[in-house]
């Protein structure tokens, strides 16, 4: 491979700084984010071939139980002196539903971005603008996989693509000539997955990209049939008798200033970037804060631990169950007896007067084993600051308090969480709405002055809201002061509805 990479010379980026860098990613980072992703999602997968190494499919928590349950051979992780035989698994992944929870909390109804701009018609025209820029990348559902990817990861980058020609054709026409949509067809805004995702910041200041870097692998729509030349090609697909997709790596390089892509270490495309100000038109975006490093805090990290325990004794539990669900027999003095037939109505003889059948097992209360799983699970509630209560399950009561209040006060460390997290994402939904004003004015589509480019984020009541109330609380607004049209908004109706007023 021949990297051309000149145009990053400022930043000091050479072929061989790259080469490291997709290096310590590939061999460093990834397989950390993966171990988070599949904790996470846990997956049904295969291992040692497309059936496991005894025929069988494991889901992906699998790997955190210890093996005297899972029967690993001995070839594959480290056991004890027990029965080396698989047991029952159950898997319940806790995980998965409070990640869900809180990207729910999050972004589970629609958010408002409001222009900040001196003068009443361009702050109008920047929100018009900025809606449809947000509504074309993917609008609530974008920002929910924005939300999922910085929980489970601990942060997402966000990537602003400009077609600066596309945009350029716009240039010089007002926008009573432009439709909103025709605007928002030459701006995406596309998260990048942390697995796929390289930043090179600047060695005095961890806050500041100089660069981003990101390698994808996919399938081509070419098999390795048809890539074969040759006879001699031809006849060695056909000896093989298997036809598979040619996979291809593809590495973007993008900077303030220029920005390549490779495909299998060629260059296929290189352009300057002139519309964002010298800016690496990449926004990062923490889950929670971490002083001093790039990486956020993670919601599946803290959690992996008290998952393996869970499962170990959710599994564990099931094995005595099984065993001790059914009575068993011990015969004396009676040949034959593993012969016999045992049911209702069942009669056995034997001439040996000092034959006997004692009955044992039988499923017995364990106490201690209940208190340590609900334990374990009150750990999960205090580590993850998501009860049960966030997906509907109701387990205590309430109290004499009002249903309002009484909700608050019991989902108070999720809503904390909740309010520490939109400083971060409500920062970063800043910073790629500063992004999408400065490329409209850097190609003359909307001019703004920078002291314009701000925005204030309206998060809307995670919690359910009584109609009732929300009335009361828009009617005082209004005799506030608060412009009427506003008000309609964060009712959720707009002044050209049937009926509004």
């Amino acid at each position: 491979m021949a990297y051309k990479l000149e145009a990053f010379s400022e930043i000091g980026l050479d072929e061989s700084l790259l080469g490291v860098l997709l290096g310590e990613h590939e061999r460093g980072r990834v397989p950390t984010l993966r171990r988070l992703w599949l904790y996470y999602r846990n997956p049904e997968e295969s291992r040692g071939g497309n059936s496991g190494w005894d025929g069988r499919r494991r889901l992906a928590q699998e790997a955190g139980l210890p093996a005297r349950l899972t029967g690993a051979p001995r070839d594959e992780t480290a056991i004890d002196d027990r029965d080396m035989g698989r047991k029952e698994i159950v898997i319940e992944n806790d995980i998965g539903w409070r990640v869900h929870a809180m990207v729910d909390f999050m972004f589970g109804k629609p958010i408002q971005v409001l222009s900040t701009a001196r003068d009443e018609d361009k702050r109008k025209t920047i929100g018009r603008v900025l809606d449809a820029v947000w509504e074309a990348s993917g609008g609530v559902g974008l920002l929910q996989d924005i939300a999922l990817l910085g929980h489970v990861y601990g942060y997402v980058d966000v990537m602003v693509r400009v077609d600066e020609r596309g945009l350029g054709l716009l240039s010089g026409r007002t926008l009573d000539d432009v439709d909103f949509e025709t605007i928002a067809e030459s701006i995406r805004i596309e998260p990048v997955e942390p697995t796929r995702g390289i930043p090179l910041m600047d060695p005095s200041d961890y806050r500041r990209l100089e660069a981003f870097v990101t390698v994808v692998e996919r399938e081509l729509n070419v098999t390795t049939r048809e890539d074969r030349r040759g006879l001699f090609g031809r006849q060695r697909a056909r000896a093989e008798e298997r036809t598979e997709r040619r996979k291809s790596t593809r590495v973007e390089i993008v900077s303030g200033t220029a920005h390549q892509v490779y495909e299998n270490g060629h260059l296929i495309d290189e352009r300057e970037v002139a519309c964002t100000g010298g800016a690496v038109p990449v926004v990062h975006i923490q889950n929670l804060s971490q002083p001093f490093r790039y990486e956020g805090l993670s919601e599946v990290e803290p959690l992996i631990s008290l998952q393996d325990e869970l499962n170990t004794r959710l599994s564990d539990r099931a094995s005595r169950v099984t065993l001790q669900s059914f009575q068993m027999y011990l015969a004396k003095g009676l040949d034959g007896f593993e012969k016999m037939p045992v049911g209702p109505g069942v009669v056995w003889s034997t001439d040996n007067p000092d034959a006997s059948v004692e009955a044992f097992a039988g499923d017995g209360h364990s106490p201690s084993e209940e208190s340590h799983i609900e334990q374990v699970r009150e750990s999960f509630d205090k580590v993850s600051a998501v009860p049960p209560l966030a997906s509907g399950v109701v387990r205590a009561k309430i109290g004499n308090l009002s249903s309002a209040n009484a909700l608050k006060i019991t989902l108070m460390g999720v809503l904390s969480k909740t309010a520490r997290k939109r400083v971060t994402y409500g920062r970063g939904i800043s910073q790629i709405s500063g992004l999408v004003l400065s490329a409209l004015d850097a190609t003359g589509v909307l001019k703004t002055e920078r002291i314009d480019r701000g925005v204030r984020i309206q998060w809307a009541d995670p919690l359910p809201e009584d109609s009732v109330d929300e009335a009361s609380a828009a009617k005082t607004k209004i005799e506030l002061g608060v412009p009427r049209e506003r008000v309609l908004e964060e009712l959720g109706y707009a002044a050209t509805d049937p009926g509004v007023q």
